[in-house]
């Protein structure tokens, strides 16, 4: 066998392991350099499993007494503009997407690549949005627990829980709070990351009407771009008036 045919076999994550128990034995140093490759990416898969199943725990605690749970986060809370976006996510004990995890570590690219996958095989998905003119008449906490709670209640299939990251929402279910949650829990990872490539998608879509603001690169957060057209342009009507220092136009 070729180096480059060892390559492309190495490349395989289910390789004959009396096929790689060969491969061992061979002396050429190119082929024991893949093997050093092979073996660490393995590993690295190992424990990205191992992490993936730590993240089912809680909910296998409500998959075990037959019910259903749902994860709940949002996006959004601390920019100057736009809205604030929750994702409410069901699934069961055959999702099996193991490159879920805190949509902050995750690159765009691959959030993106993610976001389909976690619709198809979720149980339940849905988003909930509360726009800045709500973020301004109840505060940021207020708008950001009613998304969460439209999120809950737009899902097609009613759980019996709540995973929710930090958050309480204003439903009448049995919730769980966690610090962190999207690195603790499958589901509510899941919901991170819809709801984060909805928002995105969201502030690209008002940067077609409002070019000036650079929301694809900085999401409505205050960046110096977002401020500088800000203190050229003034606020629009998506802007957060409630918010420093988009409130001293309005004062």
């Amino acid at each position: 066998m070729t180096i480059k045919e060892v390559k492309e076999l190495l490349k395989q994550d289910n390789i004959d392991q009396e096929e790689l128990a060969e491969l061992e034995k061979d002396s050429r140093a190119g082929v024991q350099k893949l093997l050093i490759s092979y073996h660490k990416r393995q590993k690295k898969l190992a424990e990205a499993k191992e992490a993936f199943e730590a993240r089912f725990s809680y909910e296998k605690k409500f998959w075990a007494k037959g019910q259903r749970v749902a994860g709940v986060d949002e996006v959004g809370r601390g920019p100057l503009a736009g809205p604030v976006v929750t994702a409410a996510v069901i699934i069961d004990d055959s999702f099996d997407l193991i490159e879920v995890n805190d949509s902050k570590k995750l690159t765009p690219k691959r959030r993106l690549e993610l976001y389909p996958e976690i619709l198809s095989k979720a149980v339940s998905v849905a988003v909930g949005v509360k726009n800045a003119q709500v973020i301004d008449q109840v505060n940021i906490y207020e708008a950001d627990r009613l998304a969460m709670a439209a999120a809950v209640n737009h899902l097609n299939i009613k759980p019996d829980a709540l995973l929710v990251d930090a958050m309480n929402v204003p439903v009448d279910l049995p919730q769980i709070e966690l610090i962190k949650g999207d690195a603790k829990s499958n589901s509510i990872a899941a919901a991170s990351i819809v709801a984060k490539v909805f928002r995105d998608k969201l502030m690209d879509d008002y940067a077609k009407i409002y070019p000036q603001y650079d929301f694809p690169n900085n999401a409505g957060y205050g960046t110096a771009k977002h401020l500088a057209a800000l203190e050229k342009y003034g606020p629009t009507s998506i802007h957060r008036k409630s918010f420093e220092p988009v409130k001293k136009f309005f004062e």
